[in-house]
């Protein structure tokens, strides 16, 4: 009896270890310090952002980038995305609260320390981050008729709309 309550014991301390290894440490799991980036919602986001293209989780750029991003939506990368002044200003706020240097999560937190101070980067493709991230995917990956272009992160990340790049959910598709 006393041997299998000695296994018990360390089954469970096995599991428990795993569990906080699995989980990124004390503190790291799902916690804000992690580098899973949080859940976030806002339904006028949703619907006019992904209306045209894939949801950008607000953790993937700085509140500067989004405000440059919402000051030329006339011209939002080839097309007019113009929204009326409560839809623009409700969605403006969402991104700044929301952005990569308002974040406590490691990814996000490393995305915001690789562009430069004096950069405003509006495309998350061309952050230092993303580029280092995607170095060893070929231009050509990129051009495949089932991926498009580095912007079409749900491609390869199928839960990037919802903050998740892990490594180990990435699937290339040919």
């Amino acid at each position: 009896m006393k041997k299998w309550m000695q296994l018990l014991v360390l089954i469970t301390s096995i599991t428990s270890a795993g569990t906080l290894l699995a989980s990124g440490g004390f503190g790291e799991g799902g916690e804000s310090h992690g580098s899973q980036m949080p859940v976030v919602n806002n339904a006028k986001w949703k619907s006019e952002c992904s209306s045209c293209h894939m949801l950008y989780h607000p953790a993937l750029l700085p509140e500067r980038s989004w405000n440059k991003v919402m000051a030329g939506l006339d011209q939002h990368f080839g097309e007019n995305a113009s929204l009326d002044t409560a839809a623009h200003d409700e969605i403006a706020k969402f991104l700044a609260e929301n952005s990569a240097d308002k974040q406590a999560n490691r990814r996000s937190n490393r995305i915001n320390q690789s562009i430069p101070a004096a950069a405003t980067l509006i495309r998350i493709s061309e952050t230092p981050y993303f580029v280092a991230k995607h170095d060893e995917v070929s231009a050509n990956t990129f051009k495949r008729k089932s991926i498009g272009s580095p912007s079409n992160c749900i491609a390869c990340h199928k839960g990037a709309e919802k903050g998740d790049f892990s490594e180990s959910q990435v699937k290339i598709p040919r």
